[in-house]
């Protein structure tokens, strides 16, 4: 969420998900800030250029919606949508373990990252820098959801950028 538009309240906010036909009015959402959460009721949404101005329930003045500036809009848990096949949500893979195709553990997942090059895992290695690896075949080379794991093939040198 960046910053409040105008005097009734919306705040300007670059949208990042592959279900944009969730911000209907009425919609659900958690805001998060570092260690503040607070939940959110939608009370209209537009677009405004490659940005949306989003509207809140009780978010009526500019002062209000800079309170929001620099959080980020979550989905509860219970409300996300179903992944379709071959997508895995950011919070989904937060802790999952990336192995090697020999099943040596490489280090576990801290986040993924969207970005304009595309997704990138962000994995910490104990006793080394976390290391950002492309969320993309063939690096990736299997994912399995059940057991909470990753097998990586990364190019040679890739883990230790």
């Amino acid at each position: 969420m960046a910053r409040p538009h105008g005097l009734a309240g919306e705040v300007s906010v670059q949208i990042a998900t592959a279900f944009p036909q969730r911000f209907q009015p009425g919609a659900r959402f958690l805001w998060r800030r570092n260690d503040e959460t607070r939940a959110l009721i939608l009370a209209g949404a537009r677009p405004h250029g490659r940005r949306w101005l989003l509207r809140f329930e009780g978010v009526g003045d500019p002062e209000a919606a800079r309170a929001l500036a620099g959080g980020e809009l979550c989905v509860p848990g219970e409300e996300a949508f179903p992944a379709p096949e071959g997508f895995y949500y950011s919070h989904e893979v937060e802790g999952w373990m990336c192995l090697d195709p020999d099943g040596r553990e490489l280090g576990k997942v801290t986040r993924l990252e969207e970005t304009a090059a595309g997704p990138l895992l962000a994995i910490e290695r104990p006793g080394k820098k976390t290391a950002l690896v492309p969320f993309v075949r063939p690096i990736v080379a299997e994912i399995d959801r059940a057991s909470r794991r990753i097998v990586l093939d990364p190019p040679a040198g890739l883990m230790e950028l």
